[in-house]
């Protein structure tokens, strides 16, 4: 991997990329693959991934940075680092919701097929999917639930039963991210600079000029005719903001989470892959999964909760996962994340809760409790149709934006592959262009 000095970027940059996730990283990799001459910027660092639970809180838990914590003691997380999010997620791919970008005249279709083509997409062969996924689907199906194997973007190949590292990292090159399509932009002469957090935007007569960051303690400035922010649905925004090009408090949608969790006789497991099936409903709004977790993340689980008694119990305890499909609210701060659960959110979260209570009876499961509410899918706050267009530009000429901010609604289902279509879609617009 070539990570670029300034000294070699300060010119002669055709396009410069925000950010590293899986909307800027598929954006870059189609203009590089086009011949432009693109610069990726990263807040984060591009160590290899050790699959360490030090390496994973200092990418995705540093307050202010990667976790935020706001009201209804919520704890927002993304991935500060090269690949964004992508590289602590779960690796599950939802398919756009492809009425929502209908209503646009946003086509994702051919996007996917080819992605589809081209990544490891599909679901998990049967031993690679845990002794507490199996319990859990058994007793989903036995309550009449139609629970199904996900979409997971793993290489079923490279993938270690009784692994736990999915959400630390993996160290073994199963798990995809990001970072790939980053290796292949640089391989066709893009440029990256990591530990590079930018502070506005650079405007000229009206249009977008570049950047202003900060690289190594050095307020520093780079130019280009064509800037793609794609620093999350909590970064972008503020660089909007920073930039007096966008509100200063920006609503958004984080869809919450609680895991649900009881523990059963017979299972000696806590080393899996999480989220191998699971069930969704997308009318109410509600999706359930698998969530077996590594053991310091289930611990902060239960101590969270004051369940000390279950801090042992880790092996034979099944996790579910429910998600919800929230309202648009809140506010993103030059600082700071905040949003309320809405009445209708509380009510779906309950349901939600009970549907994974009667799972967990089904497969026997005693001390049942669940963790506080936490979310990892922030996003909605520069929507399509209000803060971009169709194309995902912006009302500044040369500014663009491509991650989860722009998300026209919640739907409650990880976008990593809803984002990589959008970011698939924006390069060869922007390469036509010229």
């Amino acid at each position: 991997m070539h990570i670029s000095g300034l000294n070699i970027v300060d010119s002669n940059i055709d396009a410069i990329v925000v950010g590293t996730g899986p909307g800027g990283a598929s954006t870059a990799r189609e203009l590089a693959r086009a011949g432009s001459r693109v610069l990726l910027l990263e807040q984060g660092g591009a160590a290899p991934l050790a699959g360490t639970v030090t390496q994973m809180a200092a990418m995705a838990a540093v307050p202010g940075r990667g976790a935020f914590v706001h009201r209804d003691a919520s704890l927002l997380v993304g991935g500060t680092t090269l690949g964004g999010s992508t590289a602590v997620n779960f690796a599950t791919a939802a398919a756009p919701p492809a009425a929502y970008f209908a209503e646009y005249g946003i086509d994702l279709a051919p996007a996917l097929a080819e992605l589809r083509a081209e990544l490891p997409i599909g679901p998990l062969p049967d031993a690679l999917v845990g002794p507490m996924a199996t319990r859990i689907m058994a007793a989903a199906r036995a309550a009449g639930v139609d629970w199904r194997k996900l979409d997971k973007m793993i290489r079923p190949a490279l993938c270690r039963s009784g692994c736990w590292r999915c959400a630390y990292g993996c160290p073994f090159g199963a798990k995809w991210s990001a970072r790939d399509l980053v290796d292949e932009a640089l391989r066709h002469g893009a440029q990256l600079m990591a530990h590079s957090r930018v502070t506005r935007v650079l405007l000229e007569q009206g249009r977008a000029a570049g950047v202003e960051l900060l690289h190594e303690g050095r307020l520093r400035t780079l130019r280009a005719p064509l800037v793609v922010l794609s620093g999350g649905g909590v970064g972008s925004p503020r660089i909007l903001h920073a930039s007096a090009l966008g509100p200063r408090h920006a609503p958004f949608f984080s869809d919450p989470v609680v895991a649900v969790m009881g523990s059963v006789d017979g299972v000696d497991g806590g080393a899996e892959v999480p989220m191998a099936a699971g069930w969704h409903d997308a009318g109410q709004g509600i999706a359930l999964a698998d969530l077996t977790l590594p053991l310091p993340m289930y611990g902060a689980f239960a101590a969270q909760v004051g369940r000390v008694d279950r801090l042992f119990a880790h092996r034979r305890t099944l996790s579910i996962m429910v998600k919800i499909r929230d309202e648009i609210g809140g506010r993103i701060g030059p600082r700071w994340a905040d949003k309320r659960l809405a009445a209708g959110d509380r009510a779906r979260l309950r349901e939600g809760e009970r549907m994974a209570r009667a799972i967990l009876a089904q497969a026997g499961a005693h001390h049942v409790f669940k963790s506080w509410h936490f979310a990892a899918h922030p996003g909605g706050s520069v929507r399509i149709g209000e803060g971009v267009d169709a194309d995902l530009e912006t009302r500044t000429p040369g500014l663009y934006v491509c991650d989860a901010s722009v998300l026209p609604r919640p739907w409650g289902l990880p976008p990593t592959l809803t984002l990589l279509c959008l970011g698939k879609r924006l390069g060869r617009h922007l390469a036509r262009r010229g």
